[in-house]
């Protein structure tokens, strides 16, 4: 009978033995996955000092026209695309009354010196001529200035678009 005792001690051994190889196996497995996922992670980081910029662009129409702003822009957005103005998109306010004329996009441009030639190869085509023209008559002016707010904007080191 003493037999059958040590032989059931020696079943039990063994799976508890295979069981703490399966956890064991588990755990390496678990931590090289989560080290391998950590560092391809990393991999795809920009930096904050990055000189990958965004442009916001704010047009201030006369009150009214900021639809007729909007027509412009779908003409011009492929003038733009031309030239490698990388518009990320067009937004028209419409819930603030504060906003409801105003025209906004934001565009994106590897370098504030990529952006530069980007806009003045765009501003120097002759098609481009008959949108800045028709922008004009319809943009609010203050102090004889156009009104339109430019800020050139650089990704945060935890922002998801870099």
């Amino acid at each position: 009978m003493n037999t059958n005792h040590k032989q059931g001690l020696g079943v039990i051994s063994r799976l508890k033995f295979k069981g703490w190889m399966v956890c064991g196996t588990a755990l390496v497995s678990f931590a090289v996955g989560s080290l391998l996922t950590a560092r391809l992670t990393h991999l795809n980081q920009v930096r904050a000092d990055s000189h990958h910029v965004f442009e916001l662009m704010i047009y201030h129409t006369i009150p009214g026209k900021a639809n007729e702003l909007e027509e412009i822009f779908r003409g011009d957005s492929k003038l733009m695309a031309q030239h490698g103005v990388n518009v990320i998109g067009f937004w028209v306010p419409n819930e603030s009354p504060g906003w409801k004329d105003t025209f906004v996009y934001v565009v994106d441009f590897p370098s504030r010196e990529e952006a530069k030639k980007r806009w003045a190869e765009l501003h120097a085509d002759p098609a481009t001529r008959p949108y800045v023209e028709a922008a004009k008559l319809i943009l609010e002016k203050v102090n004889e200035e156009y009104r339109v707010d430019e800020v050139y904007m650089r990704p945060s080191d935890f922002s998801p678009m870099k």
